[in-house]
């Protein structure tokens, strides 16, 4: 497969590169995976938040349903469903992006089978964002996001400063409640986890970290940004 990106952007404002990514669990993670004890995987693709953070959220709207569709190379498109109810300025955050065409032809750069997969990164090695940084919507930075990481939760990547999120996104492959609290999910895959599958079954990570090859980096075609009546509404 060729897995090449070219697209490139600026660092985050006043900040030096830094690794963004899953930090407050890395170790556990790479201990963890290597003796193979991510399992339990649940069959849940979507939990609904039970309770509103009450944040305006620029892209909500009533009765109207936010769907993402991913679509990449040589998989195919996987669907999230997003939820701004729960974290407003995350989902704008990301809905700006994706229909700017920013997300087009970036990479998962990080790829963990029975974890998660990360991309987003312009730089296409964890240490790269958009041109601006976003507020952590998680309750250890103050703020009431009931999302949980079960299977199919999209979240936003960081460096160690909880406000550091800028573009990078992953999405859980298995149940990792032990980032509820500490990262900001934002919806939930309601099509395509069979990909989300695919794609971590067939990644070769060169160190234990899960960082893929460039050239074998699966490909962001696009990300499209659909608004439908909310069943119901």
């Amino acid at each position: 497969m060729a897995k090449n990106h070219s697209s490139k952007a600026q660092e985050p404002p006043g900040k030096n590169k830094r690794f963004y990514g899953i930090c407050a669990v890395c170790c556990a993670v790479a201990v963890l995976a290597a003796a193979g004890i991510w399992a339990g995987v649940s069959g849940r693709n979507r939990k609904q938040a039970e309770e509103s953070t009450g944040a305006p959220a620029g892209t909500a709207e009533e009765g109207v349903d936010i769907y993402a569709d991913i679509a990449i190379e040589d998989y195919g498109t996987v669907t999230v469903l997003l939820e701004p109810s729960a974290a407003p300025a995350t989902v704008d955050n990301f809905v700006a992006l994706a229909e700017s065409g920013f997300y087009d032809g970036l990479t998962f750069h990080r790829i963990i089978d029975g974890f998660m997969m990360q991309g987003g990164d312009p730089e296409g090695t964890g240490l790269g964002g958009s041109d601006t940084t976003i507020v952590g919507e998680f309750s250890a930075n103050g703020h009431d996001n009931p999302l949980s990481h079960t299977r199919g939760a999209i979240s936003m990547a960081r460096s160690r400063s909880y406000n550091s999120a800028s573009s990078q996104f992953f999405i859980v492959q298995s149940d990792s409640l032990h980032l509820d609290g500490q990262y900001a999910a934002f919806g939930y895959v309601t099509e395509g986890m069979e990909i989300v599958d695919q794609i971590c079954e067939d990644a070769e990570p060169t160190d234990g970290n899960g960082s893929i090859a460039p050239e074998d980096q699966p490909v962001i075609t696009s990300v499209t940004i659909r608004r439908e009546e909310a069943a119901g509404a």
